[in-house]
């Protein structure tokens, strides 16, 4: 099946699809990925390593502003993205299609479909999209992919019941070109239920626990200041009230902006006697916050920080020897789809039928 890449960040999409061909015999091949941040198009092809045959489309606007280009692509089966979420995100602006930027990449997607006609698509997006403006947001997507033939599914998906060991919901949706309104279960429960089942043959990332993944002994620079500590654990102050928690597990969602020391209510830190011991000493359980600011805690590092969205180890340290800085790494952990829910998908899709 030859698929093209949108919004390819660092290739969550692809490495699930890669994994398929690896576990499935299916074969996957990507024929063009976009993407125009130069850091993730940097770990993106330190891990990848395109060929001069797949087409590097750079930044969507400007190629999707000459019809020639998009006429000129590959042929293609399916198209995946997760297109830029920030505008529709609690966490961002919520400006939705009003943000000119980053809320009409929808609209690119659509110019490359009404051309191209994929009989697939799989796309991502955050869990408010399905909210966003009261619902119309949704509404809107979902009737121009209806306009150009696609029966539309969707549902929201939890990275956790994926064997990911991190809370992290998202909604996908799976338009298919001409099925004309074909009863398909597309339900997430149905989907778990399946990968549940197949989980331990596949060539994924296997974690029951954020200790899984946390590693016994990092550099001092990922441990927390003492002037720092009081700040992340803090639970607001007037108007702001927030419930700042170390030791998560699952860990929260990871986020973009996770580099920039937010407080633990959003972002995820650990002691270090929690990580020594296995979780069998975790003072959050018995202490107040004023002690838990005596204790060593660290941050994630990147390696772990990819790792929770299902990335191999050594892709965070392909990207390094590739000159990517870790703040750069952090942010693109955040921004990534999770590669365990994109396979677990793809696999029921293939192997119950639906997609052939």
């Amino acid at each position: 099946m030859k698929h093209l890449e949108l919004f390819a960040g660092i290739g969550g999409f692809r490495h699930a699809l890669d994994l398929i061909q690896q576990d499935l015999g299916v074969e996957m091949k990507c024929v063009g990925f976009s993407e125009i941040d130069s850091n993730a198009r940097a770990t993106y092809c330190a891990n990848f390593h395109p060929t001069d045959e797949e087409v590097d489309i750079g930044d969507i606007v400007a190629f999707t502003s000459n019809k020639k280009n998009i006429k000129a692509l590959p042929k293609f089966e399916l198209l995946t993205g997760g297109f830029p979420c920030q505008t529709f995100s609690m966490m961002g602006s919520q400006l939705g299609f009003e943000d000119q930027d980053r809320g009409q990449m929808f609209f690119r997607i659509l110019d490359i479909l009404k051309v191209q006609k994929p009989k697939y698509i799989l796309l991502e997006n955050v869990k408010n999209l399905y909210n966003h403006d009261k619902g119309n947001t949704f509404k809107v997507i979902k009737r121009c992919l209806e306009d150009l033939g696609y029966d539309i599914y969707y549902d929201i998906f939890n990275t956790c019941d994926f064997h990911l060991a991190q809370t992290r919901n998202r909604v996908y949706i799976l338009g298919i070109r001409g099925q004309h309104k074909r009863d398909i279960d597309f339900s997430a429960k149905s989907i778990k239920a399946h990968f549940d089942g197949i989980f331990e043959q596949t060539s994924l990332e296997k974690q029951n626990s954020v200790l899984d993944v946390l590693e016994q002994e990092v550099p001092n620079k990922y441990n927390l200041s003492e002037r720092i500590k009081p700040t992340i654990l803090s639970d607001g102050s007037g108007s702001f009230k927030s419930n700042s928690e170390i030791n998560q597990d699952p860990a929260r969602p990871l986020t973009a902006t996770m580099h920039k020391m937010h407080r633990a209510c959003q972002d995820n830190y650990y002691s270090l006697g929690y990580i020594h011991t296995r979780g069998a000493d975790n003072p959050v359980t018995n202490l107040s916050k004023e002690d838990l600011c005596q204790l060593d805690i660290r941050r994630l590092t990147p390696k772990e920080a990819m790792m929770l969205q299902g990335f191999p180890h050594t892709w965070s340290q392909n990207a390094q020897e590739a000159h990517v800085s870790e703040g750069a790494l952090y942010k693109q952990a955040g921004n990534a789809v999770s590669v365990n829910v994109v396979y677990a998908i793809m696999n029921y899709l293939l192997e119950t039928g639906i997609i052939k």
